[in-house]
């Protein structure tokens, strides 16, 4: 992942809520160059919020990993 890739990561994990930047945050600084994180990226905050805080598992299965890496933090 270039320099400009890493940016655009961490400027989509800019959130409204706080809750979520904070788990984001701390995500990106162990993981760095996480590109599977794109695509739960794209759901608004409030949804993304519900699967990182474990109160639905309603997303693809194949996230299973990085939504578990999430969960750890």
């Amino acid at each position: 992942m270039n320099r400009v890739e890493k940016q655009k990561l961490k400027w989509k994990c800019r959130r409204g809520l706080l809750e979520l930047d904070l788990v984001l945050e701390k995500y990106l600084d162990k993981y760095p160059e996480d590109a599977e994180l794109l695509p739960l990226l794209e759901l608004p905050d409030n949804e993304l919020w519900d699967i990182v805080a474990g109160r639905t598992d309603d997303y693809d299965p194949r996230l299973s990993a990085i939504v578990a890496r999430l969960r750890a933090i």
